[in-house]
This record gives C-alpha cells, sequence and structure tokens, in this order.
C-alpha cells in the first residue's frame, strides 16, 4: 500500500527503562494487549528486551485493521516472525506454518478432505466420543466434580485422533498427550528469547524437544506407513493424505504427509477443547442460559438418553451455536495471530514499517468497545443473525481470516455444537470454586488454573 504523508508513528507502550514491554508481554499478555489498546489506541507499539537486544512489535486492534493484515492486504503480512519459525522447526511446515508455492500446492491436496459433505460424515464418530466420555462421567464417584479444561482436551484429542488415525486412537492419545504441549512449550520459550543457541547445540532443553519430536515422528510415520500398505475400507484423514493427488501438484511425500498429521494434531484439536471448556464453564455460571440451551437439545435429542445428534442437527439448535460462538468471543483459542509486513504499510492511519513484527488479537477486538458493549459480559444475543449483521466482518473471527483462514473451522464447529448437545442433554452444570479462570497466552489460550464445575446425571424420562 502507498503510504500518504499524513500516517502517523505508532505509540509506544510505556514500559520499564530496563526490559520495556518485556515482562509484561511474558507475565501477563492478555492483559497488557488490553491496557495499550485502551491507553494508547488501534495500534500501538510495544518495545521488548534490555537496551542493544530490544525488538519492536505493532499490535493491531481494530476489526478494520485486522482485515487488513488477515485478508484485503494477506500478501504484505507473512507468517516469517520468530514464533512461526520456531512452530515451524518443532511440528514441520504443514498448512498451519507453510508459506508461498508450498502452502498454495498443499492447500489444493488438502481442501478435498475438508468439504462440507465429508466432514459432515464424521458427526457419528464425534458423537460416540461425547456419549462415551458421558458415560464415563456417569461412573465417576465423589461430588462429580470434573476439570473441564483437562477432560475437554482429553475428548477433542481423542476426536480428532479417531478421525486422523482410524482404529489407533489409543496408542495415538498417549503420545501425542505428552509430547505436542512440551513442543509448543519450548517453542514459545525461544521464540521469546532475545539470544537462541542454535538447536544443534546439546542443551537439556534442546536434547529433551528432539527426543519428544522424534517419539512423536514415529508415531506418525508409522501409522502413515501402515496406511501405504493396507488402506482399503478405511476412511480416516490419514488415509486420505496418502492418497491425495491431482495432476497439477502431485502428491504428499513422506516428510509432507507427517508434517500435516502434526499440524492437524496441533491446529485441530485446541480450538475446539478451548471452546468446549469455556462454554460449559461458562453455562455453570448461568444457569438460566444454560436451561434455555438444555430445552432446545431436548427438543431436537429427544431429552437423557436420546438419539445420537447428526450434521443434519446444527442448523436445529440456533441458541447452542449462540453460545458457543459468545463463548468464542470471550475465550479465543488464538487469542493473538503474529505477521511480519514485507513492504511499508498504513493501518488505521498509523505508518508499519518495512520488516517490521506485528500481530492482531481476536483477544482484544473481540472485547472493543465501540463492537462489544459491556464486552466481558456473558451475552448468547451478541449473535442472533441480525446483530451479526451489524458488526464489521473481523469483530469476531476466532478462526482468522482471509486466505490463510482455518481450515477445519467446519469440523470444529460440527464436534463442538454435537459435544455440547450431548453433555448438557446428559448433565446439569453446577458453578464450584471462585467463577474466572486465571489465564495465560501462549500458541494458544491456556488455563493456569482448574475450570472446575459440578456434573449432575439427568433422570432419563
Amino acid at each position: 500500500m502507498t503510504m500518504t504523508t499524513t500516517a502517523a508513528q505508532a505509540p509506544i507502550v510505556t514500559g520499564s527503562a530496563l526490559l520495556g514491554s518485556m515482562s509484561d508481554l511474558l507475565n501477563d499478555p492478555l492483559a497488557a494487549y488490553l491496557r495499550a489498546r485502551r491507553d494508547h489506541g488501534d495500534v500501538v507499539r510495544f518495545r521488548a528486551g534490555p537496551p542493544g537486544l530490544r525488538s519492536e512489535i505493532y499490535a493491531v486492534f481494530s476489526p478494520e485493521g485486522a482485515q487488513q493484515v488477515l485478508a484485503t492486504q494477506a500478501a504484505n503480512f507473512r507468517k516469517d516472525n520468530t514464533f512461526y519459525e520456531e512452530l515451524r522447526q518443532s511440528v514441520g511446515n504443514g498448512l498451519l506454518t507453510s508459506q508461498d508455492d508450498a502452502y498454495l500446492r498443499q492447500r489444493r491436496l488438502v481442501q478435498p478432505l475438508f468439504t462440507r459433505r465429508r466432514v459432515n460424515g464424521y458427526a457419528a464418530q464425534v458423537a460416540e466420543e461425547a456419549t462415551a466420555l458421558a458415560a464415563a462421567w456417569r461412573g465417576t464417584t465423589g461430588d462429580g466434580t470434573v476439570e473441564l479444561v483437562g477432560e475437554m482436551h482429553r475428548f477433542a484429542l481423542r476426536v480428532v485422533g479417531r478421525i486422523l488415525f482410524g482404529t489407533d486412537v489409543d496408542q495415538a492419545f498417549e503420545v501425542v498427550g505428552r509430547t505436542l504441549p512440551a513442543l509448543q512449550e519450548y517453542s514459545l520459550k525461544r521464540g521469546f528469547s532475545p539470544l537462541k543457541l542454535p538447536r544443534t547445540w546439546p542443551t537439556p532443553a534442546n536434547r529433551r524437544a528432539g527426543r519428544l519430536q522424534a517419539e512423536l515422528h514415529a508415531l506418525c510415520d508409522g501409522i502413515i506407513a501402515g496406511r501405504r500398505e493396507d488402506s482399503e475400507g478405511r476412511d480416516d484423514l490419514v488415509t486420505l493424505l496418502v492418497h491425495a493427488e491431482n495432476a497439477e501438484d502431485g502428491s504428499l511425500d513422506a516428510e509432507e504427509l507427517r508434517e500435516q498429521v502434526l499440524i492437524f494434531l496441533l491446529a485441530g484439536h485446541e480450538t475446539t477443547a478451548t471452546a468446549l471448556a469455556f462454554a460449559l464453564h461458562l453455562l455453570a455460571r448461568h444457569p438460566e442460559e444454560q436451561r434455555r440451551v438444555r430445552d432446545e437439545v431436548d427438543q431436537v435429542l429427544g431429552g437423557p438418553g436420546g438419539r445420537a445428534p447428526t450434521a443434519d442437527d446444527m442448523e436445529a439448535l440456533p441458541y447452542l451455536t449462540m453460545v458457543l460462538k459468545e463463548a468464542m468471543r470471550l475465550y479465543p483459542s488464538a487469542p493473538v495471530i503474529g505477521r511480519r509486513a514485507v513492504a511499508e504499510a498504513e493501518i488505521d492511519g498509523v505508518r508499519i514499517p518495512a520488516g517490521a513484527d506485528l500481530l492482531v488479537s481476536p483477544w482484544v477486538t473481540q472485547r472493543h468497545p465501540d463492537h462489544w458493549p459491556d464486552a466481558e459480559r456473558f451475552d448468547p444475543s451478541r449473535f442472533t443473525p441480525e446483530a451479526e449483521a451489524r458488526r464489521p466482518r473481523y469483530a469476531w473471527f476466532p478462526f482468522g481470516g482471509g486466505p490463510r483462514a482455518c481450515i477445519g473451522q467446519h469440523l470444529s464447529m460440527l464436534e463442538s455444537v454435537s459435544g455440547l448437545a450431548v453433555l448438557l442433554r446428559e448433565f446439569v452444570f453446577e458453578e464450584v470454586g471462585e467463577g474466572e479462570v486465571p489465564l495465560g497466552a501462549g500458541i494458544t489460550l491456556m488455563a493456569k488454573g482448574p475450570a472446575s464445575v459440578r456434573v449432575a446425571p439427568r433422570v432419563q424420562r
């Protein structure tokens, strides 16, 4: 975009003389971003690190600015920043992290696997896993308290593992649950570090990360090799990826297959798990809203012990979908999305220099007072069709946007709506403890404390 002479410099967020904003960004980045927008406006500049090693990060908080970065000027804002590079080295160059021709080729090969019709075919597997979880909860002893973040991560990982791997889900679940979170944390720490030791140096952290990565690679490679030898009758995503090809792009080689599987494991369960956990936690704190949703679910599915939800039921559960969207507004699984500017640009009248690292933030934009009055209040009515039509397109963007929007967003919504429907049909959720869950932000939104509720089984009529 051609610069105009009226473009202003982004205001600098006040920090300490020694480290700038580094402590705030490491200790409580979500609060730091909210304060920055409140005190300095919709485009700001953070300076982080000691003198001589200080880096600058631009942050864009308006819906219009987010749309420029992710959609209308997407070619100028690339995934070249240090965090994507660290993630790329940890989990590979799949759809989430790849760029340019590699990304376009992968997208063309993978897109047919995520059509609405094919994704709808996974609804039965989602319902089976949700029913199994409900049975497990009914069999628990004690006062019925469950910790939602852990439970929903296990549920979502089981679903995505089953869709990816088919019958190998139990083996995959144990390995993935132990390795992927640790590799994410390792990547994040390296991304924030002003001095990065080469990954080849035999430090304890590097050696541990190497072992975890090798174990994860071995799991994926073994399953992929098995599908090459015997794929008859299978419709899991690994099998479909093995056979994905077209005249223009050929097929995926062994390394590309592994990288796609790793990215689907990482991105395929985080969004869903976060949405499910916080939707249920919010409903436990708002019993009137919970009753309204449950009445809708009972009408469609028939009450406790009723039939399994199908993909066709999504349109028949509009209020449940509104609750889910409001939970994703308040608790987006990706609270921050990073990019790097290729050329100089102007956003909201502010100059963004070429080469600048910048971020957009669903966490902040989805609380922007211009579009979300009383933003911290849980209010599903914000997502009636009429209310959605009045807001800017990027006032709500938990799945990103533009040409790099999440390819699995329909699968995530299907899994979330179906999973919530089964659990709300079978249980009443009651608030436990202080209410608010302490949060942090890494590559994804992180609960830093328990999100506990009490589940009371409903009696079949």
